[in-house]
């Protein structure tokens, strides 16, 4: 899975993503530090102990890069940047029930500008799966030769 590259100078404006989210009754925000174990708990249940164990730098770090989505008191979806390296989006995960709404989509912009409002001007996915999504969604583009990335030779 190739690493993407994405010029944050030209992000779709973020206000629209909370705004449409919130007509939904999904609540898109920043995670709080006192929130770890709530969800590292979801990222364990629907995706991995390795995510979990990933994003929880993110709690370290202030702000908190890590952002979720809340649907009726629940989270329904993470994204996290800035905790696998300098300048990285991900993990990122949205539960099956509300899959196809633009959760995903959202959390991604909300962490992208994050990354923005650290300094930076290029953000790195790593290891993708969903080329195109991020492809339309923000203009993302493969890296060459970034496959296997920095996710190789891990401990199983």
């Amino acid at each position: 899975m190739p690493d993407m590259l994405v010029n944050l100078l030209n992000l779709p404006p973020l206000e629209p993503q909370i705004l449409s989210m919130a007509e939904v009754g999904i609540i898109l925000r920043r995670a709080q530090p006192f929130e770890i174990t709530q969800v590292r708990s979801f990222v364990e249940a629907h995706f991995s102990v390795a995510w979990a164990d990933e994003i929880s730098v993110g709690f370290a770090n202030k702000p908190v890069s890590i952002y979720l989505a809340i649907l009726e008191s629940r989270i329904v979806g993470f994204a996290a940047y800035e905790c696998t390296r300098k300048t990285f989006f991900g993990p990122t995960g949205v539960a099956e029930l509300v899959r196809g709404r633009g959760v995903g989509r959202a959390l991604l912009i909300a962490s992208l500008w994050g990354l923005k409002e650290l300094g930076y001007v290029y953000g790195i996915i790593g290891g993708v799966g969903p080329v195109e999504f991020y492809e339309s969604a923000v203009g993302a583009i493969v890296i060459p030769n970034s496959d296997p990335g920095i996710y190789t030779n891990l401990l199983n």
